[in-house]
């Protein structure tokens, strides 16, 4: 960190209207624990600065760039990769902006840029209407929009980014722009899949959809052994689901759950998950042919949409330690079942996992070059290898295991490219294949015009390049 004198410091608090915080302040150490959820990320900013609007927003940006400091962003801190803090800089911590405000007869919500999907969810259950949010209710609204945003609406209602209908921006150079397809539509092309790397966005405004708050469920679990039929039955039945359902295959350890057998508990398990709405004896019909298949046990119940997007929230615990690596398949294919049945008995930590998600339905109506998002919607599958672990022998175990595994699916992937929200590791060769040449070169050269001096680096970065020379490298 460039040195900061006291006085310039003393101004900072005085123009903003967050806190700010500096090691050897009482309530640091406090604000970083809370900073980022991977607890593997020991990055110490400097500074931690809370923005309570869009004014804060540019004058900490400005003050960073005054003083040559390394600016990070906050949204809601959950990443495995943890670009929310770096060594020495100043972490503009976007927290206090978390309000939801819902416009249930416009069917639209106004989300601030630290808002967390379970505010937004509750917000819009109030109301029957709900948009793509994540797995994790804790993750932030702002860093899942940003990358595309996966879930359980998706063949339903699309990435959560294909419902973003504005944005409010805070540029590297302290304007505020709204970007929205009539209002700076490049900027907001690039801002559906492209990441942070074009700004702060302090406030989202996203289409609603009308969704039945009670959610038909169902999750059937094989031990490895017994799950190869019932992988390919579900790599068969899946992508022919009426759109109006979401569903995922897993590979887990069984929790200590009412629903699972207590000799069951703590052993490897797949899950076929298939998740819907309206009558439940529709929904039994539709998971017929997975539930014939005689699964070790099972969860066949109905619960409130909140509650479902708040299922997986104890696997994720806020500083636990993790990795991952991710790649697109056009296909479920047999030998990629092989390998996937080869590869999750020898995890090591009960919290490793392996979440396949399906795509397809509302997901593959959006064109590829509609948005930037970073894959192709021709796949009908996203395949995520995470270790999770409590401690860092354990996690260095897993992350071994999540490096075989990856490689040992090359060969059916859609090339080494990657959903962008789950490259944990700084790779820019990867987030270049991610996006692909032609799609990352007007991503260049957008981040050119908005961000010139890469101020905004601390994500899946894709580095400026002016419109001429990015003609000159694609050709």
């Amino acid at each position: 960190m460039h040195p900061v004198d006291d006085r310039a410091l003393t101004d900072l608090r005085t123009s903003v209207g967050g806190t700010v915080l500096q090691e050897g302040d009482e309530e640091f150490d406090d604000a970083l624990e809370k900073a980022v959820w991977n607890g593997d990320v020991h990055r110490r900013p400097a500074l931690v600065v809370e923005a309570i609007s869009a004014r804060d927003v540019a004058t900490v940006i400005a003050f960073a760039r005054e003083h040559r400091l390394d600016l990070t962003v906050r949204g809601g801190g959950h990443s495995f990769a943890g670009h929310a803090v770096s060594e020495g800089g100043l972490m503009l911590d976007l927290g206090p902006l978390d309000r939801v405000d819902v416009d249930p007869r416009a069917r639209r919500a106004r989300v601030g840029g630290g808002a967390r999907w379970s505010d937004l969810d509750a917000a819009a259950a109030a109301h029957g209407l709900a948009v793509t949010g994540g797995f994790v209710s804790h993750t932030g609204v702002g860093g899942l929009t940003l990358g595309g945003g996966m879930g359980w609406l998706t063949r339903r209602c699309g990435l959560t980014c294909d419902s973003l209908v504005s944005a409010q921006v805070v540029t590297a150079d302290g304007r505020t722009v709204t970007a929205s397809a009539d209002s700076e539509p490049d900027l907001f092309w690039a801002l559906r899949g492209g990441g942070g790397n074009f700004g702060v966005v302090t406030s989202f405004e996203f289409a609603l959809h009308e969704v039945d708050q009670l959610a038909n469920v169902g999750l059937f679990f094989w031990a490895p052994q017994d799950a190869r039929e019932p992988l390919r039955a579900a790599a068969r039945v899946i992508p022919a689901l009426p759109r109006e359902y979401g569903a995922f295959i897993g590979g887990l350890t069984a929790p200590p759950a009412p629903f699972v057998p207590v000799e069951r508990q703590g052993t490897t398990a797949f899950v076929v998950g298939v998740i819907g709405w309206g009558a439940p004896h529709e929904h039994a019909e539709v998971v017929a042919p997975i539930q014939e298949l005689a699964p070790a046990f099972e969860l066949v119940t109905s619960m409130p949409y909140s509650a479902l997007q708040q299922m997986f929230d104890d696997s994720a615990p806020w500083r636990i330690k993790g990795y991952e690596k991710a790649l697109w398949l056009e296909e479920l294919s047999d030998p990629v079942i092989d390998v996937v049945l080869d590869f999750l008995p020898r995890k090591t930590s009960p919290l490793s996992f392996m979440p396949i998600f399906a795509l397809g339905g509302a997901f593959a109506d959006v064109p590829d070059e509609a948005t930037a998002f970073s894959g192709s919607r021709r796949n009908l599958w996203a395949l995520n290898i995470a270790a999770v672990a409590e401690d860092a022998g354990m996690l260095a175990v897993d992350r071994d295991w999540v490096q075989r595994f990856w490689t040992a699916l090359q060969p059916w992937a859609q090339g080494v490219g990657s959903y962008v929200n789950f490259i944990a590791d700084e790779d820019e060769a990867r987030v270049r294949a991610s996006y692909g040449e032609a799609k990352y070169a007007r991503l260049a050269a957008i981040k050119a015009r908005w961000d010139p001096d890469n101020v905004f680096h601390h994500n899946a970065n894709i580095r400026p390049t002016p419109a001429a020379q990015a003609a000159v490298t694609l050709a």
